[in-house]
């Protein structure tokens, strides 16, 4: 199994997370992003510098993702294009993506964008807390002892 970040939106507490996760478990994780990614010093973390462009990272990791590999990502889109090739989509704050639920965050996310282009103001996600931070991490270590061989 690898890990994929979706690592232009990640935020920097999760990035952390899983870099240390990687070395302590021998996990291979590749950031996937189309901005500058500063290099880490292990042997199981690599980097991909895309193109710019809209889902251009999404795409990167799309193609290069295998069954029962990870993918961390906000992304819902993405979310199901992974959960279509059979492989795994956890997001920052923790929430596991699955064929049982990505339909209805598909469909939410379609319906409050539907909203935000009829001039409605949805507002957003708040802001990103070490709360969450703290549920990533224990999403990803159960996720990790049940999937990781």
């Amino acid at each position: 199994m690898k890990i994929y970040i979706d690592a232009d939106a990640c935020p920097h507490l999760v990035k952390k997370h899983l870099l240390r996760t990687a070395d302590r478990k021998k996990i291979q994780v590749i950031q996937v992003a189309n901005q500058y990614i500063k290099p880490v010093n292990s042997q199981y973390v690599s980097s991909i510098l895309v193109g710019q462009g809209a889902d251009v990272a999404d795409m990167k990791i799309v193609e290069l993702l295998e069954e029962g590999d990870l993918v961390i990502t906000a992304d819902i889109p993405l979310a199901d294009l992974c959960v279509k090739k059979s492989a795994y989509a956890l997001n920052p704050r923790g929430e596991l993506y699955t064929e049982a639920n990505i339909r209805q965050r598909l469909s939410v996310r379609d319906f409050m964008a539907d909203l935000r282009q009829m001039g409605v103001e949805t507002g957003g996600p708040p802001p990103f807390s070490q709360r969450d931070a703290e549920l990533f991490a224990n999403a990803l270590d159960r996720f990790l002892t049940k999937h990781a061989k």
